[in-house]
């Protein structure tokens, strides 16, 4: 089971209490879910140190210093912020979850994004749609407080345009920019489907193509895409996804949770045998049909506008770019006893405990 963590140590932190901050996550694109909270924290001169492993460890986070579990748990943060589906218990510190992604209904909630495992005190929420279940959930458990804050991830499609951005755009030379992106489940990836259809649209060259895969997709179809990569694509990696984002135009997807994060840009999305289609999504399921519903997405008409619109004002309504902000000062909050009392977890998250501190191979003194 990989890991990634990173702890932030407080000089001088709101309120003036001093505290220590751990970002945990499992795989490669956890990083730009983190890195622009770990850039907010830094910024108010908070020191990071960080652990990456297995899924996690080719991605990489310039000037990070490096801590393995040991050293996490001596660490003793004041918080640990997770974009997985598990935090380990036995590190010290209140548990916030950040999520790994939108719920684009890959599968059902009760074994998806609105399933409670008992191991997190906040739910830092995206916006409308995701923090009215989880309010519903902690209302029942009473063990967790819910805040909308946004998502941490977005923040850089709302600030200044960054480098990566207009390196991902330049070689474009002004011709429109799609962008590909594909869940790695195999039975709702578009990417074994659409490798042909999309290879003839890159051979045309009136558009420019940006292509990536989910990195647990495999190395052979990996491979078969970048081999697409030359004067009218480039092939990029998770950690500048969200850059991608930001220099495309359109989407060309399936069921990735990138279709969410795309459209709140405003921008259309195209997307493959989508396992729960959307009137904000241009869907198909021949390939054939490809060129057709890419014209489609690059003149999109008024009802798919405001379809967009609507649909992205439910998931993320924040424009501001100051999600990361928002997450700081509603852990502050937790930590300060201003969101209530909070009952004690429930059995199942000992045992879970046990298991994690199994798949980590830690067995030492915990929190």
């Amino acid at each position: 089971m990989g890991v990634i963590m990173a702890v932030l140590a407080s000089r001088e932190p709101t309120g003036g209490v001093m505290a220590r901050f751990l970002l945990f996550a499992t795989e490669r694109y956890a990083i730009p879910i983190l890195q622009p909270l770990a850039d907010a924290l830094g910024q108010a001169g908070h020191e990071v140190r960080g652990l990456f492993v297995d899924g996690a460890a080719g991605g990489g986070w310039p000037g990070l210093e490096h801590l393995d579990v040991h050293g996490a748990v001596q660490w003793r943060p004041s918080a640990v912020y997770s974009a997985a589906n598990w935090v380990p218990p036995f590190i010290a510190g209140a548990k916030v979850q950040l999520f790994h992604g939108f719920n684009v209904e890959k599968r059902g909630d009760a074994r998806g994004h609105f399933r409670v495992r008992g191991l997190f005190d906040l739910y830092c929420t995206q916006g409308p749609a995701t923090t009215a279940p989880f309010r519903e959930l902690a209302q029942r458990h009473g063990h967790f407080a819910v805040v909308e804050t946004g998502w941490p991830k977005l923040d850089p499609l709302f600030g200044d345009e960054d480098a990566a951005t207009r390196a991902l755009r330049e070689p474009a030379h002004g011709r429109p920019i799609v962008m590909f992106a594909s869940t790695f489940t195999e039975r709702l990836s578009a990417a074994p489907h659409l490798l042909d259809a999309i290879a003839r649209e890159v051979a045309r060259g009136d558009r420019y193509w940006l292509l990536t895969l989910h990195p647990k997709c495999s190395t052979s179809l990996f491979e078969r895409y970048r081999a697409l990569a030359g004067p009218n694509a480039t092939f990029f990696e998770t950690e500048r996804l969200v850059s991608a984002q930001r220099a495309a135009d359109v989407l060309l997807a399936d069921t990735t949770s990138v279709v969410s994060e795309f459209v709140v840009q405003g921008k259309p999305v195209v997307t493959f045998r989508n396992r729960a289609p959307k009137p904000h999504m241009l869907d198909f399921d021949d390939p054939a049909a490809l060129p057709g519903m890419l014209a489609r997405a690059f003149a999109p008409e008024p009802a798919l506008q405001q379809a967009i619109a609507a649909y992205a004002g439910q998931i993320h309504p924040y424009r501001d770019g100051q999600s990361s902000a928002r997450v700081i000062a509603a852990t502050q909050a937790l930590l300060e006893g201003r969101l209530g009392p909070l009952r004690r977890r429930p059995f199942g998250a000992f045992v879970r405990s046990l298991q994690i501190r199994r798949a980590m191979g830690y067995w030492g003194r915990g929190a």
